[in-house]
């Protein structure tokens, strides 16, 4: 049996320890996507860092996305010619990149790729992300084909949102790739 690797793509900034991403690399190694520069995120080099990972894994690779790592997701899959590799994708809490204050402060990821995922997903999102209205994660989830899920009032699905290892995010996971 061929073992699907654990690709973790945080937002801007990184994903601190107390993120649910850094438990689930501790917990169960799960492979963190590192990035040249956290801070002035580049569209084109966190694309080509996401390939590099993508092509160096043994075999099928699951994608598991935070707030910019969403964004990435769709720039990516709109461009490579490896989504093939990709069982699934759990994207969590995209941010709004199109939205005039977060454009300002990450510039250069507007416009999101709206065009269908070509891998099963699952969107993730709360109805009361400070950085995406639910109606725009409602949107982004409809254009990539992806499956809306609402997870309540959990803010930006971070550390601030109190999940801890986020189980019921796992499950999620877990439930995608059996489902391929």
């Amino acid at each position: 049996m061929t073992v699907t690797k654990i690709l973790l793509l945080p937002g801007w900034q990184n994903s601190d320890p107390d993120h649910w991403q850094s438990r689930w690399e501790a917990i169960y190694g799960d492979h963190r996507v590192e990035q040249h520069d956290w801070m002035r995120p580049l569209r084109g080099d966190w694309s080509a860092r996401l390939e590099e990972e993508v092509l160096a894994a043994p075999g099928p690779v699951a994608l598991v996305a935070h707030s910019l790592g969403c964004i990435l997701v769709a720039a990516w899959a709109a461009h490579s010619r490896h989504t093939g590799k990709v069982r699934a994708a759990l994207l969590v809490a995209p941010g709004d990149l199109e939205r005039d204050d977060l454009r300002q402060m990450i510039p250069g990821w507007a416009p999101i790729v709206r065009q269908p995922l070509p891998f099963p997903s699952l969107m993730v999102a709360a109805h009361d992300d400070p950085y995406c209205d639910a109606a725009r994660s409602r949107e982004m989830a409809r254009d990539w084909h992806s499956p809306y899920r609402d997870a309540g009032a959990r803010g930006h699905i971070n550390s601030e949102s109190g999940l801890g290892d986020w189980p019921e995010g796992r499950a999620l996971l877990n439930d995608l790739l059996k489902e391929d």
